[in-house]
């Protein structure tokens, strides 16, 4: 589903990104890890067109979608859960939600909008609640609902565990093996390595701006020499 090749993204005269190539398939949940600062957001970024790539190529559904901008892509089937999460804390759930669906008819927004109060009986219980008075398991779900809300075709999530408590952290992954039962196809950056690690079909490292190791998780999990020196223990 999504192919990406050689990928490079500058900050200035800095590569923050060195020629990455990865690959998704349809219904795979794969993982990015690594240490702070090793180019995962980054990454996900130029996957999104949040930021120009200098040299390399982005293809979804076999569709050169390199320059192409964020609504285009969004129209197109990906969608993004982003670092922080970035909701709209002055709208309420709902208000937020619709926003995620802004690119559906009233009637598709209107379906999804149910879809997500039985998915998050949390948010359903706070439709009306202002979202800067969630808690921050409660906004990451919302986070993760607003992507959902666009139908995406790929889902992709930047830290969606980070600054969580641990029940929440178990939330968190308990709902990435639902949505992979479901038949999703999701793409996620975790600081969390070894649960991401467990719930990944397939995973790939990086370490300042390039990839150091890829495999299935169950790989990657037997290798301490990978923790110890690329993720950090």
């Amino acid at each position: 589903m999504l192919e990406v090749s050689g990928l490079t993204t500058k900050y200035g005269a800095i590569s923050a990104l060195r020629d990455a190539s990865l690959s998704v398939g349809a219904g795979e949940v794969v993982g990015l890890i690594g240490p702070n600062g090793a180019g995962k957001t980054t990454l996900l970024g130029s996957i999104a067109g949040l930021l120009e790539p200098s040299s390399g190529k982005v293809t979804f559904e076999g569709v050169d979608v390199t320059k192409a901008s964020p609504e285009a892509l969004l129209r197109s089937g990906m969608a993004l859960v982003p670092e922080h999460r970035r909701i709209f804390v002055d709208m309420t759930v709902e208000e937020n939600l619709k926003i995620g669906g802004i690119t559906r008819s009233g009637a598709e927004r209107s379906e999804s909008l149910k879809e997500m109060a039985e998915l998050f009986p949390v948010l359903r219980d706070k439709w009306d609640t202002a979202a800067g008075f969630l808690s921050g398991g409660e906004a990451q779900q919302l986070a993760i609902a607003r992507a959902l809300m666009s139908k995406p075709k790929l889902l992709m999530m930047d830290e969606p565990s980070l600054g969580l408590a641990p029940i929440l952290v178990d939330l968190v992954f308990d709902l990435i093996d639902q949505l992979r039962a479901d038949g999703r196809t999701i793409l996620v950056v975790e600081q969390n390595a070894t649960r991401m690690l467990q719930a990944a079909d397939r995973a790939y490292v990086l370490r300042s701006g390039e990839f150091v190791a890829e495999g299935t998780g169950t790989e990657l999990l037997e290798r301490s020499d990978l923790f110890d020196t690329f993720v950090g223990g």
